[in-house]
This record gives C-alpha cells, sequence and structure tokens, in this order.
C-alpha cells in the first residue's frame, strides 16, 4: 500500500466522521442555523416598510406595526420621517 493511497483513505474516513457526526449532532447545527436567521439589519426593516405599505396603503409610524412581516427581534429599530433608523442604519 502506498502512502498516497493511506492518505486518501484517512481524508475519506475523516470526511465521513465529520458529516456523520454532524447529522447526529443536529441540535447545535439547528441552534446556529436559527441564530444567524434571526438576525435583522436596515435592510430586514426596510423590507418591512415596503412590505407593510403595500398591504395598508399608508406608512407605518411604529416598529410594533412591522412584526408580522419579520421573523426576529427589531426592538433596536425605530421609523423616523418614512426611514429606518437603529444599529447599522
Amino acid at each position: 500500500m502506498k502512502l498516497s493511497e493511506v492518505a486518501m483513505a484517512a481524508a475519506i474516513t475523516v470526511s465521513i466522521a465529520g458529516v456523520s457526526y454532524a447529522t447526529l449532532n443536529t441540535k447545535s447545527v439547528t441552534r446556529a442555523t436559527t441564530e444567524v436567521a434571526q438576525q435583522v439589519s436596515c435592510r430586514t426593516v426596510d423590507e418591512a416598510i415596503v412590505a407593510y405599505e403595500a398591504r395598508h396603503h399608508a406608512a407605518p409610524t411604529r416598529v410594533a406595526q412591522l412584526a408580522p412581516f419579520v421573523k426576529g427581534d427589531i426592538s433596536a429599530y425605530r421609523i423616523t420621517d418614512g426611514r429606518t433608523t437603529g444599529p447599522g442604519c
């Protein structure tokens, strides 16, 4: 058996072990995915404002009105003169 064959077999074994771990440890993978998905940005709030205006034919006056259009915490943002203000805006 050549050294390159041993290296290839080791790489395949490590790959299979990693995939198996990720498959069996779904809670940690799901938690990390959920945390990333719940992060909100100014763009998210701006898109929620557009969706609100399309449905209600009026601009929202409070961030609480946007809750049905956003998944995640938008409490750090405000609506000032029809525009989003908050972290990163």
